[in-house]
């Protein structure tokens, strides 16, 4: 990329001369994904609980906002019913085991499901692009890659409402999703901010770069936040605790962005780093918005 940084951007991608010098990527191994049964302890669960065979099947039929159905993984009988259901409402089922249904449902006799509903109705990726172009604005759109702890998807919710961002993108495993203590974390910010749930993250990446988005990574190998262009349609990937981005996200990414870090700790907190770049894109869009 131009060193001065004095180029323009196109909103297009096609023919954005800007661009002619792509990212290099280091010949890193897939990462081994943590196995481990996806449930905070500590989490505070919505308010919104539904918890027994039928009342499951019921709620389900009913078409009542579901966001993850979590089943004994020993139970049988009428949990196939269940699973059938939502499969058809494209909802997330998750095995774990009888104990831990024990102490999410805070009762023994929960007949081996829990089913939780979300804080908020998740959108589609068009509704998203939508609201930019509504808005007269180029998309910016924040993609999480697999961020597990709901304090820190809150938090980024919150930071992505607040700096002007159109929407949230998180995939339907490995994942923190709309819970109770995402709402609460994000201030109420998922009531406001679009959170888009998809199957993939690089298909979705595919379909904003249809949409001619630029996908920016985070990666401590990239271009120093601040000496990049950040104006125009974005969709900026912020990677998982510890992990970072995946590989594949990693190679549909456009360009790389790093932070400066000067202490002895190697990282920072996901929603913290998710801060500062969206906070520098809000910058760079102000600081063009006056020319």
């Amino acid at each position: 990329m131009d060193k001065n940084n004095n180029y323009k951007r196109n909103n297009s991608r096609n023919g954005d001369k800007r661009y002619n010098n792509s990212k290099k990527f280091d010949n890193r191994k897939p990462e081994k994904r943590d196995k481990r049964e996806e449930i905070n302890e500590d989490e505070d669960y919505p308010v919104e609980m539904i918890v027994g065979r039928n009342p499951v099947i019921e709620a389900l039929k009913a078409e009542k906002p579901i966001d993850t159905i979590y089943i004994d993984k020993e139970a049988t009988g009428s949990i196939s019913v269940i699973v059938k259901l939502a499969k058809e409402r494209d909802i997330v089922t998750k095995q774990v085991s009888h104990e831990k249904l024990t102490a999410m449902s805070r009762m023994t006799n929960h007949q081996g499901v829990v089913a939780m509903g979300a804080c908020a109705k998740y959108a589609e990726i068009s509704d998203i692009l939508e609201l930019a172009k509504s808005r007269g604005e180029d998309p910016f759109i924040i993609i999480c890659d697999e961020i597990n702890d709901p304090h820190n998807l809150g938090a980024i919710i919150r930071t992505a409402e607040c700096s002007g961002a159109h929407g949230i993108i998180i995939p339907k495993r490995r994942s923190a999703s709309l819970s109770g203590t995402v709402y609460k974390t994000s201030a109420g910010a998922a009531s406001w901010l679009p959170v888009a749930r998809v199957p993939n993250i690089p298909a979705a990446i595919d379909e904003l770069k249809e949409n001619g988005v630029w996908i920016y990574g985070t990666d401590a190998s990239g271009e120093q936040y601040d000496k990049a262009n950040l104006t125009g349609p974005i969709g900026l990937v912020i990677g998982s605790e510890g992990e970072g981005m995946g590989r594949l996200v990693s190679e549909k990414c456009d360009f790389m962005l790093s932070l400066p870090l000067k202490g002895k700790v190697n990282s920072l907190n996901a929603s913290v780093a998710a801060g500062i770049f969206m906070y520098e894109v809000l910058r760079q869009r102000a600081q063009q918005a006056k020319k």
